[in-house]
């Protein structure tokens, strides 16, 4: 007559350490996102500093952000920062790992504050939103759903693969055509490893993260936190670079 019960006490608890777990994943999400836009309004609105960063080039196709050294220091360091995190999983301590992601959100605003010389503010915000709003919903439904994602993952990363080698490759030929084909195929991608990365977080939870304790589990947050936060500026910049509204000349 106790196992019912007992199980269903067991079922509450989980479930509310999984909501928990997850509330903790989306504030570190929500904190560092807040952290980068910060950095990047702050260095898009003060001209001494975005000029050691970027310079404004207009060509007859539009205006485009060249990058200075300094620049492509901002633009390549966060790589820097996801490999040390995701290949230091084992070996960072908690306040380590935290330090990092923040590190490496405000490294973040600083390569993101080219957009606001390329978009016009309305867009940009507008983008955002949009974003927003198509995260929470797929993030929504691959936490909910009863399907299982995990197949769908390996299709995905191959097809990030695929992106990003495009994306190289479009660096040199400069075509039109691949870039917004790469754009549109970029944002099924994202939107799809939103979803996944929704359900493993919730899965992993289950699994090992409630047994792990609470040191281990502050550290995986942040990590899962990282994951949902580059496919939220992934997403963003792909739909910015096919929906935003270019600055005139």
């Amino acid at each position: 007559m106790t196992g019912a019960p007992a199980r269903t006490a067991d079922a509450a608890v989980v479930d509310a350490g999984l909501r928990s777990y997850m509330l903790r994943v989306y504030n570190w999400m929500a904190s560092g996102l807040l952290l980068t836009g910060i950095v990047a309004l702050f260095v898009a609105n003060t001209p001494a500093v975005l000029e050691l960063f970027y310079q404004r080039i207009v060509t007859p196709q539009g205006v485009f952000a060249g990058p200075t050294l300094l620049g492509w220091a901002a633009i390549l360091s966060p790589l820097a920062f996801v490999m040390v995190l995701s290949f230091g999983v084992n070996r960072l301590s908690t306040r380590a790992a935290q330090g990092l992601y923040w590190a490496f959100a405000a490294v973040m605003g600083l390569s993101l504050a080219n957009i606001f010389i390329i978009y016009t503010g309305a867009s940009i915000a507008r983008v955002f939103f949009i974003t927003a709003g198509t995260f929470a919903l797929t993030s929504a439904w691959g936490y909910t759903t009863k399907r299982d994602l995990t197949k769908m993952g390996s299709f995905l990363m191959m097809g990030l693969i695929g992106i990003i080698l495009a994306s190289l490759v479009n660096m040199f030929i400069g075509s039109t055509a691949l870039q917004f084909a790469v754009s549109v195929i970029g944002v099924v991608v994202f939107v799809g490893l939103t979803a996944w990365d929704s359900q493993r977080i919730k899965n992993d939870y289950i699994d090992t993260i409630q047994y792990a304790g609470m040191d281990i589990a502050a550290k995986r947050s942040v990590f899962d936190a990282l994951a949902l936060y580059l496919n939220f500026i992934n997403l963003f910049q792909l739909l910015l670079s096919f929906m935003g509204q270019r600055q005139s000349e």
